[in-house]
């Protein structure tokens, strides 16, 4: 799968702004196939960034979710910027 294939876009919500400025996450609705690592790759080809970690979670309309953490080195709002989030 291409990295576009996978990631298909950011959630902007209370809770993900939340998380970009406490814990460096941001969320992404993704491909129901994609993996954990599928994710992961695509995110960091995309953004040239390092990914410490990725959550999955479908909610009940089956939209599969992915809570990525990505490196101090990288912080997630600069990356929400780039994408035009904020």
């Amino acid at each position: 799968m291409q990295p576009y294939d996978i990631i298909k876009y950011p959630l902007s919500t209370e809770k993900s702004i939340r998380l970009m400025e406490s814990e460096n996450k941001l969320i992404f609705v993704v491909s129901n196939k994609a993996t954990k690592r599928e994710i992961k790759g695509a995110l960091q080809e995309m953004f040239k960034v390092r990914v410490e970690s990725v959550n999955t979670f479908v909610n009940a309309d089956g939209e599969k979710r992915a809570y990525v953490k990505f490196s101090a080195k990288n912080p997630a709002i600069d990356i929400a910027t780039q994408m035009g989030l904020i």
